[in-house]
């Protein structure tokens, strides 16, 4: 289990996280989300040690980092696949990490196989692929057979056969009880991934939640409906807090009431629907949303968008 007790990073008069408390839960995946800026590369590097809080503290598996006796086997991380010498093999370079807690060859060939490099295991890291080098930070952070996994944008720089290969050892690890922490700016990937979500903005809490109730937030009670009644469906559906558009002929689109209150009354005043369907928003329409006031920086829009306002600028 991960715990964040009110931590708190402060460069200066920057203040990189804010009183930010959460809890990792063990059995599921969670995602670990925010905009560039936010924080979360920071946090990490607190749940790790690496750097100090100004205040608060970070806990893993009951102690800070540094209290384990044997931190690889309490938790492995990867933060920076790239941060290896480009001179060792892929297996040298394991050997050596699995050297500092006694960690025995056998299990530097199981992380091995595991990742998939087994054919590029002797071969230097320098002339490795981004994927390749993903592969071996994850190898890594496996090699201790760890509690807790926290992994910093692990699938970036892998092929899809390689993204579902690392979506399912994430589910894999968290069903087998462990607790798994995952930084991603891929939305889809931690729609199909996470179960649980930390999103943080500006160094501070926005949501701890889950996947489903994060997006149900977002999006709010959006129902399509089409009929060809419009217009008088349309003035039917009045109350507080709601809107009614039409985004094309025969289409409703209800903000604000459930479907089960729409089809109640257009059945009380003989209206025929033909689709009466609750709309959901995308995880990355969700985190959009919610983290709009919260981005580090937001370019002008005629930066963005050319004169004719259909692409973008030269």
């Amino acid at each position: 289990m991960i715990e964040a007790h009110s931590l708190t990073k402060r460069y200066g008069e920057r203040t990189a996280v804010d009183d930010l408390s959460f809890v990792v839960p063990p059995g599921i995946v969670t995602g670990f989300l925010g905009p560039n800026g936010a924080g979360k590369s920071t946090t990490m590097r607190m749940l790790l040690g690496l750097d100090a809080p100004t205040s608060g503290r970070a806990v893993v598996n009951g102690n800070s980092y540094a209290a384990h006796r044997a931190p690889l086997h309490e938790v492995g991380a990867m933060l920076e696949a790239r941060s290896v010498h480009t001179g060792r093999s892929a297996y040298h370079h394991l050997l050596a990490l699995a050297a500092t807690t006694g960690i025995s060859k056998r299990r530097v060939n199981e992380v091995i196989d595991l990742v998939g490099l087994r054919a590029v295991a002797k071969k230097r890291v320098g002339g490795f692929s981004l994927g390749m080098g993903q592969r071996l930070g994850i190898a890594g952070a496996l090699l201790g057979d760890p509690a807790t996994v926290i992994l910093d944008e692990p699938v970036n720089g892998l092929d899809p056969e390689g993204i579902l290969w690392i979506r399912n050892l994430l589910k894999k690890l968290a069903a087998e009880g462990r607790t798994v922490l995952v930084s991603s700016h891929l939305m889809s990937e931690m729609a199909l991934t996470a179960e649980h979500l930390i999103v943080i903005g500006r160094g501070r809490l926005i949501a701890d939640t889950s996947v489903a109730d994060f997006i149900a937030r977002a999006a709010g009670d959006v129902v399509r409906v089409r009929t060809d009644e419009t217009e008088q469906l349309h003035g039917l559906l009045t109350g507080p807090d709601m809107s009614v558009t039409s985004p094309e002929p025969g289409v409703l689109q209800v903000t604000g009431l459930s479907s089960e209150r729409i089809g109640r009354i257009a059945a009380e005043h003989g209206i025929a629907l033909a689709e009466l369907t609750p709309q959901q928003a995308s995880l990355e329409e969700a985190f959009m949303e919610l983290t709009r006031h919260a981005v580090e920086y937001q370019p002008p829009v005629d930066q963005l968008v050319g004169a004719s306002g259909d692409g973008l600028a030269a």
